[in-house]
This record gives structure tokens, sequence and C-alpha cells, in this order.
């Protein structure tokens, strides 16, 4: 019995939803890998910024009204 694999009309209903499942498990994927960098990397920046912020109060490089100004600036 190889009508299967030899009769056209069969590839022809099974294509389209090969295409269709490709391209939702694509665009699932996109959202997924999206989803999990949109918040971190903004957070991690400010926090960093912070850090530097500190890190150079501590070493005496700024005066602490250019520490609280420029934290107010970070953290708005």
């Amino acid at each position: 019995m190889m009508w299967w694999w030899n009769d056209w009309p069969v590839h022809w209903a099974f294509g389209p939803f090969f295409m269709i499942f490709f391209i939702v498990l694509c665009a699932a994927m996109m959202f997924i890998m999206m989803r999990g960098m949109g918040g971190h990397g903004h957070r991690s920046d400010n926090r960093s910024a912070l850090n530097i912020l500190k890190e150079r109060f501590a070493r005496g490089e700024i005066t602490q009204a250019q520490y609280e100004e420029q934290r107010r600036i970070i953290e708005a």
C-alpha cells in the first residue's frame, strides 16, 4: 500500500499545517526570548550605574551633594 507516499493531494493537505506550525513555533520562541530580555537589562543598568556612583563617592571623587543629585537622576 504505497498510495500514501505517491498520492500528491495528501502532501498538499499536510504541507500548510506544518508551515503554520513552524511559523507559530518561531513566533513563540521569539516572544519567549524577547520577554526574558525585556526588564532585566534595564534594571541591571540602573543598578550598575548606582554602584559606580557609590564607588566614586567612596573614593572621594564627588561630593555628597553631587552624589545625592546624581542618585536622584539615576533612580528617576
